[in-house]
Order: C-alpha cells, then sequence, then structure tokens
C-alpha cells in the first residue's frame, strides 16, 4: 500500500489552453460505449416486508423491480459493469474562476434576461436561482457562476427540467476534466460511464449499525490526488419528505477555531484512503473499476481563486494525521467531524424538489444526505470535474506571494468591522442562557 506525497497545485499560465475539451469527452464516452459488451445485469429481488439492510455510506443501494420496466428513468439506473480504468496520472486543470468578472455581471446580466431570480441564504452558504436555465447560461455566465460557488459554497438552480444528462455533462465539463468513480454506480445506458448514480429505494433500508451519523459528511473522493471541484447533483426523483442534504463550509469551521489552532492545523496532513470503499463495493459483489489509493492532503487548504483557507477533511476518506501519535490524531479527527456535523452556524440545509440541480465546491465544502425517506425512492445523478492538487497555506502563499485568507476576517472587512478576538474569558461574569 503506497502513499503519494502531497502534491503541488500548477497556477494557471495562459487563457488559449483553457476551454474543456469537449472532443475528449466525446472521444472517451466513445470508446467506453464501444468496450465488449457488459454482461446483462440481473434484476435483484428483495423482500419488502423485512428488506435487508444497506450499509448507505458506501452507496450499495439497491433496485426494486416490480415497476423497473415503465419507469421513467431506468436507462438511468445503477449499474456495475466489468471494465476497468487505468490508475490516473496527472490532470490538466484551471479553474474557470479566475476569468470570472469579480462582481457576476455576466451571470446577474443573463438571470435579469431569462426573467428568473437569485436568492442568498446564510452568510456563509447557499445561493439559490428560480426561473433560469443552467444550459442556457454562456460561458462568460458559467465564469462567474464557477467564482459564485467558490464563494458561496453551495448554488442551487430551481426546476432544470430541461437539462438532459448530456446537458450536464457539458456543464460540468466546461469547469473541469469528469472524474471516472473506480467503484459506484454508473447508468445503465452505455456511454455515460462519467456519471455517478446516487440511488436509494424501499428494496433496502439504512443499516445504522454500519456507520454513525457524524461519519456520513464527507467530501467526494478525496483519496484522488486530485479531488473535485465544483460538483453537479440533479435529482430526478425526490421523496415527497425526507432526503435533504446538509451541507458544510470547511471555511467557516476554520475561521471559528483559535489563531493557535489554526496554525497548528496548517502545519498538519492527512492520509485520504480509497481502499475502504472499493472493499465495501467488492463485498456487495461490484466491480471496482479501478484499483484503490492513498493519498496525502494538507488539512488546511486554500482555494486558487478566492485565497480562502479552509479545513479540509472528512470522516468519509480520511484515516490519519500523519506525523503524530494515534491518541491525538484520533482526537483531532473527531474533533474536526463534530465540526463539521454539529457546528450549526457554518451549515445550509436543502430540501429538494424534482429536476433541482445543486452544485458545491467539493474543496471547500462537506454534506451529508439524510437517509430518512426510506421506503420511498430517492434517485439522483452527479457529474464530477477534478480541479487542483490541493495546496496548503504555506505553499500557497509561497507560490502567490499573498497572504491566505480567513473567511471570517473577509467578512467582517466587508461589514466594516474587525473580527472579533478572544480574551480567554478572564474576568468574564456568568451569563444565563437565554431560550
Amino acid at each position: 500500500m503506497s502513499v503519494t506525497p502531497p502534491p503541488i497545485y500548477s497556477p494557471p499560465k495562459q487563457e488559449a489552453n483553457l476551454k474543456a475539451d469537449l472532443t475528449e469527452l466525446k472521444d472517451a464516452l466513445s470508446q467506453a460505449a464501444q468496450a465488449p459488451a457488459k454482461p446483462e445485469i440481473g434484476k435483484k429481488h428483495f423482500n419488502v416486508e423485512n428488506p435487508a439492510p444497506v450499509n448507505v455510506f458506501n452507496y450499495t443501494g439497491a433496485v426494486f423491480d416490480d415497476d423497473e420496466e415503465e419507469y421513467e428513468h431506468a436507462d438511468l439506473l445503477p449499474s456495475f459493469p466489468e471494465i476497468s480504468f487505468p490508475p490516473l496520472g496527472e490532470i490538466p486543470f484551471t479553474d474557470r474562476g479566475h476569468f470570472a468578472n469579480p462582481e457576476k455581471a455576466n451571470l446577474y446580466a443573463e438571470v435579469a434576461t431569462q426573467g428568473g431570480s437569485v436568492k442568498h441564504h446564510t452568510p456563509v452558504l447557499g445561493v439559490e436561482f428560480q426561473g433560469v436555465s443552467l444550459k442556457d447560461l454562456s460561458e462568460k455566465a458559467l465564469d462567474d457562476l464557477a467564482l459564485l460557488i467558490a464563494e458561496k459554497g453551495v448554488v442551487v438552480f430551481r426546476k432544470q427540467d430541461n437539462l438532459s444528462i448530456e446537458e450536464q455533462l457539458r456543464v460540468g465539463a466546461y469547469w473541469g476534466p469528469l472524474h471516472l468513480h473506480p467503484s459506484t454506480g454508473v447508468p445503465r445506458r452505455a456511454g455515460l460511464e462519467h456519471v455517478h448514480v446516487v440511488y436509494a429505494d424501499k428494496g433496502a433500508r439504512p443499516d445504522p449499525t454500519a456507520f454513525s451519523k457524524i461519519e456520513l459528511f464527507h467530501s467526494d473522493v478525496t483519496f484522488e490526488a486530485q479531488p473535485p471541484g465544483p460538483t453537479l447533483l440533479r435529482n430526478l426523483v425526490t421523496p415527497d419528505v425526507g432526503g435533504d442534504t446538509i451541507f458544510s463550509s470547511g471555511a467557516a469551521v476554520y475561521a471559528s477555531l483559535s489563531p493557535y489552532f489554526q496554525k497548528y492545523l496548517e502545519s498538519l496532513s492527512a492520509v485520504h484512503s480509497g481502499y475502504e470503499q472499493a472493499k465495501g463495493a467488492r463485498g456487495a459483489g461490484q466491480h471496482v473499476r479501478r484499483e484503490p489509493i492513498e493519498t496525502v492532503h494538507p488539512v488546511v487548504r486554500v482555494h486558487p481563486v478566492t485565497g480562502i483557507k479552509s479545513v479540509f477533511f472528512n470522516a468519509g476518506f480520511a484515516r490519519r494525521i500523519v506525523g503524530v501519535p494515534k491518541a491525538e490524531s484520533d482526537n483531532v479527527m473527531r474533533f474536526l467531524n463534530e465540526q463539521f456535523a454539529l457546528n450549526h452556524d457554518v451549515t445550509w440545509r436543502v430540501k429538494w424538489n424534482k429536476d433541482d440541480v445543486v452544485i458545491w465546491d467539493n474543496r471547500m465544502v462537506n454534506h451529508s444526505a439524510l437517509f430518512d425517506f426510506w421506503p420511498e425512492r430517492r434517485h439522483a445523478v452527479r457529474v464530477t470535474p477534478h480541479a487542483e492538487r490541493p495546496e496548503s497555506v504555506a505553499a500557497y502563499e509561497a507560490r502567490t506571494g499573498q497572504k491566505a485568507k480567513d473567511w471570517a476576517e473577509e467578512r467582517y472587512k466587508a461589514l466594516g468591522i474587525q473580527k472579533p478576538t478572544l480574551d480567554g474569558g478572564v474576568g468574564r461574569k456568568e451569563r444565563g442562557f437565554k431560550d
């Protein structure tokens, strides 16, 4: 089992090579479609009166087949084809947010032209667009959108019923080379191997003995050397109640800590592992399409466009802190996991509707789906562009000559005041709790 050394991010060099290569994407999809024929996928039968528990943390959901032939999205149901991908090498990437208008003028002008509206939610996370067609935004507007996602972490486009899976792939590919997931479900329709399927139904119920709820907060596939940036998830079928997603800001988690602990975390790296996910897939009888790896990433990374510092850590894939005793590593990991899951000041809860698209920046945001909707069906498709290799605070400042930023300090600066300092509670009077 090898560990990849901490990577360095190469900054953008020229505008000429920045557009996502859609020809390359089409070639990759065509090659996948011309691969040897996939074996016929046998239907799974489940006892709905006493369904088997499913470890949703490993995405090993089920397909209940009593209405499968008539199901509107049967071609996008999950499959696990026995094809194999080579190891990932270095992936050229430049963040489109570098070329955005700082005021997002192009994006907001097109929103107005479409007759749409925009609503900002919490101070740290969340922008919602109504009446705006994502697929009709120009490249300049998509550049502005990339910056908005970097700044606000999560953006929702409501009612994207005109967005085909091909259009979703096109938008994702504009922001970066698309990820091929090594183990989880891809659509049954051939040529869509870049699409990750999120699916659960009445054929299986979540197994609370397999995970804790805090462990479900994660950033996607952080074991990769170049984990995702902006990620697009569209819900095809949404439960009438339940199935929300909670997002947590790593930038706000970082900003909430003392300067002493911030400096300590900035000095640390963590091992992120894909072995456990691959083991869970194989345990469910599914084919692993690319062999798992482990990668070392900084615990605090800097966004290449905004310069904002963020805790980059999650219980899903991070396994240990490098270079510290296990007791220390375990306690730091538990503390950080709790901050993402339990500090509601850093969260935003998204309620889904059919055909909504949520886009979030995996570099700055952790998320957790709520599995409170069984026995209803929840079906979504995800397109996941790669981003840069995570860059530590020290590496960012050495490369750019600029000081990395604290999210809260920047917010207070915009308000014209200084970020409050900690006085240690000396001389503090006792205060009663006010409800």
